[in-house]
């Protein structure tokens, strides 16, 4: 059976690109590479989600391309754009070294900037990530920072000149989906950079439901790796965060707490 398409340009589609750093991207879906049973899922997964930009931890995989068992051997940079992420660091100088070792081992100057501050519940260190986002920034990378629910947060990293924003919608790995939309909007009204959310997707409903508070885009990892069927579940959270993003776009009818017909009760027949 034929999986139906989503439109992507033409009429009630969204033909505006995500531009994050000056660059465009058609799909607002960002994935990792972390926790698949195999490279080939991988690779798989990634293509089914449609998404072009693929976050690799730096601290975690060998940077040597010709190592087959390495997850980079199997990445094309000519058909994903690498971005180069500080996932398991616990300091704003450790988040600095491994940012500059991923741009010296040829990936490129972006950098998912991650800070975690505590081990049990893995939220960030705002303090060290704001610290680092502007040794980094000062040195010329573009910067998208992992960060909490939190506007001040938030502002300050833009402040900071991070390219992108990525507040967490629940904690990373627990698939909660958004716990506090409120505080994801106000992030979103309030900044002008582009805003990610990053972390505690677990279905494709929590893409959608993401996607309709008016952010730019999702980045999600364990959600895929973790499902019974990683491609299954990538096909399925392209096409909600692609349904998410239309209904923002479309703009919801009012919730109401009483029923309102449908059908008009005027000039009716008696």
């Amino acid at each position: 059976m034929t999986t139906p398409s989503i439109p992507q340009s033409g009429e009630g589609a969204d033909v505006q690109p995500l531009v994050i750093g000056g660059k465009p991207f058609v799909s607002r879906l960002i994935v990792g590479t972390g926790k698949y049973a195999t490279n080939r899922i991988m690779v798989d997964a990634i293509r089914a989600s449609g998404a072009e930009m693929v976050t690799v931890a730096v601290r975690r995989v060998d940077l040597d391309r010709r190592a087959e068992e390495g997850i980079l051997h199997h990445l094309d940079p000519e058909e994903f754009f690498l971005l180069p992420n500080t996932a398991g660091c616990y300091t704003a100088e450790d988040a600095v070294r491994y940012a500059r070792l991923g741009r010296a081992a040829g990936l490129n100057e972006w950098v998912k900037l991650e800070v975690i501050g505590d081990e049990a519940t893995l939220v960030p260190d705002v303090q060290a990530t704001i610290e680092a986002a502007r040794t980094l920034v000062g040195e010329g990378f573009k910067v998208m920072a992992y960060t909490n629910d939190d506007l001040v947060t938030a502002l300050r990293l833009e402040d900071a000149g991070c390219v992108a924003v990525m507040p967490l919608a629940s904690p990373i790995g627990s698939g909660l989906g958004v716990v506090n939309p409120y505080f994801i909007r106000e992030i979103k009204r309030r900044l002008e950079v582009p805003v990610i959310v990053d972390a505690g997707v677990g279905t494709a409903s929590d893409a959608t439901r993401a996607m309709e508070q008016g952010v730019d885009g999702v980045l999600m990892n364990t959600a895929l790796a973790a499902a019974t069927d990683p491609i299954r579940m990538a096909h399925a959270m392209r096409h909600g965060v692609i349904a998410g993003r239309l209904a923002y776009l479309a703009g919801r009818m009012p919730a109401r707490e009483i029923a309102v017909p449908s059908s008009p009760t005027v000039g009716m027949l008696d």
